[in-house]
């Protein structure tokens, strides 16, 4: 028998200068689940291999090539060959991204695309990631990165249409009520009735159009409101109630699953 690989997980959220902007470091050999994330990430392999699942089915990037996730793409993250990869991740609100390019574009392409060989954009993105790192970053070097990566990233990387809208309606009115209200308690049979369909046509569409369960996506919805609500200032106490978590352990879990770093690493990096 082969041995198994020791689990090995190492993720900072570092303090980011810029509100509206998230900086994560990972180094892992674990695989993420398919989730989703209100915001547009865009990455660096540092070393290794990262496979993941996008709109346009899945992908593979290896060290110095970039990764990019459009807010609400359903996506998981995979170690290549089970080795570790490293890699840097900046994670910008849509908010910030229309605002920042509004002058220079005003209608923004529907989506980025998932992977992208880019020496060029590779090195400016590090430089950006480098100096949203430092102690007490200059202003200016930080903002003319920031609108300079994105221009290229849209500019370069975002010719692609938006996937089409495949979702039956018995999925997306079931995908309705949970991205609605994802705190509240909801079973199967609830979303089936509110479907018009039976539990086993429901529980089938999902898997077949999103590729996860709905209890899946009923958890990942939740963690993207714990983030909001720990981002808004909310006690980390009650932010698991507020989300929809049976207690502050189960959306740690949850939290660690999806986005690499504890609540609490999370809610210390905003400070």
């Amino acid at each position: 028998m082969g041995l198994v690989s020791a689990r090995i997980h190492r993720a900072i959220q570092h303090r980011s200068p810029i509100v509206g902007i998230e900086v994560l470091s990972l180094t892992s050999n674990l695989a993420f689940p398919r989730h989703v994330h209100d915001h547009l990430g865009i990455g660096v392999i540092a070393e290794g291999g990262h496979r993941s699942w996008s709109d346009i089915g899945a992908v593979e990037a290896v060290a110095g090539e970039i990764i990019m996730v459009n807010p609400g793409e359903m996506h998981d993250g995979l170690p290549v060959a089970g080795h570790i990869r490293s890699w840097r991740m900046l994670c910008f609100e849509p908010d910030l991204v229309a605002r920042e390019l509004a002058d220079e574009t005003p209608h923004l392409p529907d989506a980025v695309l998932p992977m992208a060989s880019d020496p060029m954009l590779a090195a400016r993105f590090l430089r950006l990631f480098e100096r949203m790192r430092e102690a007490a970053p200059e202003a200016l070097a930080v903002e003319e990165g920031v609108l300079a990566t994105l221009m290229q990233v849209m500019r370069r990387h975002a010719s692609r249409p938006i996937a089409v809208d495949r979702r039956s309606p018995v999925v997306a009115k079931a995908q309705r009520r949970i991205d609605e209200a994802p705190e509240l308690p909801v079973t199967l049979a609830e979303l089936a009735a509110l479907a018009g369909t039976s539990r086993f046509q429901l529980l089938r569409g999902f898997a077949r159009e999103l590729g996860i369960t709905p209890h899946a996506y009923l958890v990942t919805r939740r963690v993207g409101l714990a983030r909001r609500l720990i981002r808004a200032g909310h006690a980390l106490a009650d932010v698991a109630a507020a989300a929809g978590f049976a207690d502050q352990s189960h959306l740690n879990r949850a939290f660690v699953r999806q986005c690499g770093v504890t609540p609490g690493r999370y809610r210390a990096a905003l400070a």
